[in-house]
């Protein structure tokens, strides 16, 4: 599905790139938590890790879309969650779209799976796009 990237430093992982996306060029060493994130995501493509362990920075967001993202992580491997249970689940029922939202602001595709998030009546949206979501939850034995 294209190139993916990681970007960070000594401190974690500052966000994970989607193929269509472009992050700056690494010069000089490798941080270890960009090579471990790095490795870890090699590992889930290759089909042999189903969750991460990987140390994130903090990033510039509200305490709605930390909700949102942690209850992301809540999600098992090869399951999915439509945007009104992830909405039940951070307290705000009615809150679809700013869990859409949330999704699309996730820095960490794939470290937090928003990709296991649908719409009620199928696939929903991605900002990887379609055939990138289609192709994870695949990878997980879902087909949608």
């Amino acid at each position: 599905m294209g190139v993916w990237g990681v970007v960070g430093d000594e401190t974690g992982v500052h966000r994970v790139c989607l193929p269509h996306e472009t992050g700056p060029q690494t010069s000089g060493e490798v941080p270890a938590p960009v090579i471990d994130a790095a490795r870890q995501l090699h590992e889930f493509f290759q089909g042999r890790r189903r969750d991460f362990d990987v140390v994130r920075s903090a990033v510039r967001a509200t305490t709605f879309q930390y909700d949102v993202w942690n209850a992301l992580e809540q999600i098992p491997f090869g399951e999915v969650r439509t945007y009104a249970e992830v909405a039940d689940a951070v307290g705000r029922p009615r809150a679809m779209r700013a869990v859409g939202n949330a999704n699309h602001a996730n820095p960490w595709p794939i470290l937090v799976p928003c990709h296991r998030v649908v719409a009620k009546g199928g696939l929903g949206g991605y900002g990887g796009g379609a055939e990138v979501k289609r192709f994870l939850l695949n990878l997980e034995g879902r087909s949608l």
